[in-house]
């Protein structure tokens, strides 16, 4: 390496210039609202401000198994939020989640309305809500728990690690590649072991920990996420692809990817969900934007 290629860190680091890449424009080093924009409000009481990025999908995958099995409290709209032109730096969203990162939901069903951010805190709210995908208590529930904190700790470095500096930084490097290639496999085989002992994450039952777990992890080894399936060799996780492909197979599954989804082929599609019929009517207006 040239000394010319060194960066020499500033004692008293300041931000005056965008760090390049995709994302750049919205990234920043200070929290809060940007502009005043109240969040829209549907009909019914559970209202999710999203996108379908890995964590926007467990919430509506969430959703949408509770629905297939009959729990009617749990319908739901579903607004986009599109997170490239800055939406999530609106007064309303910042109001639902001072972090200003998708998803938030809001929670109508009672006197007072509650918010509810960070993916895996809707899991457990709505686990819990809904009495399912959650044991009560117990060492079965401290399992599913266990998996649930491995996940929301562990894809950092999948998303913001490896995901940045294989597919949307600036340029490649090596070392930062290297190191969260390495991570991401590490990662891999922990549960390419574990799903080799059990159907599930965390035993026998499916439950919040697959959806949080999979919408991840399984996307990642089923091609989805940063076209770096080969660039990992995934295949030599057997046991993840079984996992993977048997939730991918599921009918809420395929549903909860749609939803809040502004990218890929258009029938893959629904920008916004208020109805479950939504999915097969999926009127012009529910999969662009309409002009204000």
């Amino acid at each position: 390496m040239s000394d010319d290629t060194i960066y020499t860190p500033p004692k008293v680091w300041t931000w005056d210039t965008e760090s390049g890449g995709r994302f750049a424009s919205i990234n920043r080093p200070i929290a809060g609202a940007t502009q005043d924009k109240d969040l829209p409000v549907g009909k019914h009481p559970l209202q999710l401000y999203s996108l379908a990025t890995p964590n926007g999908v467990k919430v509506t995958v969430m959703l949408e198994e509770l629905l297939a099995l009959g729990h009617e409290g749990a319908e739901y709209d579903a607004w986009l939020v599109n997170i490239g032109e800055g939406d999530q730096f609106g007064s309303g969203f910042v109001d639902a989640n001072p972090n200003s990162k998708i998803p938030a939901m809001m929670d109508h069903s009672g006197d007072t309305p509650v918010r509810v951010f960070e993916s895996g805190s809707i899991l457990v709210h709505l686990a819990e809500k809904f009495n399912t995908f959650l044991p009560n208590d117990g060492a079965a529930r401290t399992e599913v728990m266990n998996w649930l904190f491995w996940q929301m700790g562990s894809a950092p470095y999948l998303g913001g690690g490896f995901g940045h500096f294989y597919a949307y930084a600036p340029e490649k490097w090596q070392y930062p590649i290297d190191r969260f290639a390495m991570e991401t496999k590490r990662q891999l085989d922990v549960l390419d072991r574990q799903l080799a002992e059990t159907a599930y994450i965390a035993g026998p039952d499916y439950t919040i920990a697959d959806m949080a777990i999979w919408a991840w992890y399984g996307q990642l080894v089923l091609g989805r996420l940063y076209d770096a399936a080969e660039f990992l060799d995934v295949t030599s996780y057997v046991n993840v692809l079984r996992w993977a492909k048997e939730i991918d197979a599921r009918p809420a599954v395929s549903r909860g990817r749609m939803v809040n989804r502004a990218f890929g082929e258009l029938h893959t599609q629904l920008r916004e969900r208020h109805d479950a019929g939504d999915f097969e009517t999926k009127t012009q207006d529910k999969l662009e934007p309409t002009e204000e």
